[in-house]
């Protein structure tokens, strides 16, 4: 049975870089800038998902313009803890982005491969406009020229698990960010 604290994989944690209020507090600050950014424009989100999940609904909770939600899934980690080869879109929007000013939110912005792959695929088909907004910057990663227009939290370079992100789809549901002991993922 889980402790009150919380699931009991909070265990495999050797330490929490952001707890579950810093969390909630910096969800409301970029709520409130998307809310000023966005105020007299129809707003198209579009998640990367699995790992977003927690984090768009959070920051969807927050905002008052006028929106639509898609979601696509984009995969580069594929099962180990490192960022390997291209992304690869594995499931695409079902909404039409041309003409739209289009919010990308994703996890964790890390090589940027991701991220630069899919606001280049919007591009392409006619956004007006494209920003993104990741939940983690992990700077020292960065394999291509690519930043955020709004992010939560800058992190070092340390493999996190927690509030979405996962390894090996396990730990999305804690409820906090924390790094991963190493025997848990055989690093």
């Amino acid at each position: 049975m889980p402790s009150p604290k919380g699931p009991p994989e909070l265990k495999h944690l050797d330490h929490i870089l952001v707890s579950p209020l810093a969390i909630k507090r910096r969800i409301a600050q970029l709520g409130s800038q998307l809310n000023q950014d966005y105020a007299k424009k129809d707003l198209m989100v579009v998640a990367i998902v699995n790992g977003a999940l927690i984090f768009t609904a959070d920051l969807l909770r927050q905002m008052r313009s006028p929106l639509r939600l898609d979601c696509l899934r984009a995969s580069s980690y594929h099962t180990g803890t490192r960022a390997v080869g291209e992304p690869r879109i594995v499931d695409q929007m079902k909404l039409d982005v041309k003409g739209q000013h289009v919010l990308l939110v994703d996890d964790i912005l890390d090589t940027g491969k991701t991220l630069a792959a899919v606001a280049g695929l919007i591009k392409a088909k006619g956004a007006a406009s494209v920003k993104t907004c990741v939940l983690l910057d992990k700077k020292a990663r960065r394999a291509v020229p690519f930043e955020a227009d709004y992010v939560g939290f800058g992190i070092p370079n340390e493999f996190v698990v927690g509030y979405g992100l996962d390894f090996n789809e396990r730990y999305r549901n804690l409820p906090c960010i924390g790094v991963l002991k190493p025997k848990f993922y055989g690093g």
